[in-house]
């Protein structure tokens, strides 16, 4: 196997060995459910998801880098709109609800790919509002509201 990449290969051992060490050091913690999370729940979750990006990184310095794809020009106005959408959610929440805000964020970030379709953006924002109601509104019981306060009254 050859190395293309000395940089990558590198960089994906380095982010092995933390996730390595912080995830052994976690476990001297307790780590409790995913309900009721103890102090060391959390670094090694961290742990395992940089762990998982070290393996990937490191599994691509063994790609050709003619075989990888240069990336292409940062898309300001997607990111723009999608974080916009994500802080609409947040102001909209409390006054119109979780299905209106879910809504607007679902339709607001779709604007910000060229590639979106209308059907599908209603398809996704209907999943999405089915799953956060169910999760979200009767599975952990979170006191937000889900109509809008007008049809609640």
């Amino acid at each position: 196997m050859k190395i293309y990449n000395r940089r990558d290969f590198n960089a994906g051992l380095m982010f092995l060995a933390i996730s390595l060490g912080f995830g052994m050091y976690s476990l001297e913690y307790s780590l409790g459910t995913a309900t009721r999370m103890g102090p060391g729940y959390f670094p090694l979750m961290l742990s395992i998801i940089v762990g998982a990006l070290g393996l990937i990184v490191l599994v691509m310095s063994f790609v050709p880098a003619d075989a990888q794809e240069p990336p292409g020009p940062t898309d300001w106005r997607g990111i723009g709109l999608i974080l916009a959408s994500v802080a609409l959610f947040a102001l909209l929440l409390p006054y119109t609800g979780f299905i209106i805000a879910v809504l607007a964020l679902v339709f607001l970030s779709a604007t910000g790919s060229e590639e979106s379709k209308t059907k599908e953006t209603a398809l996704l924002a209907i999943g999405l509002l089915a799953l956060g109601v169910g999760v979200f509104g009767y599975g952990l019981e979170l006191q937000f509201p889900i109509l809008p306060p007008i049809f609640t009254r």
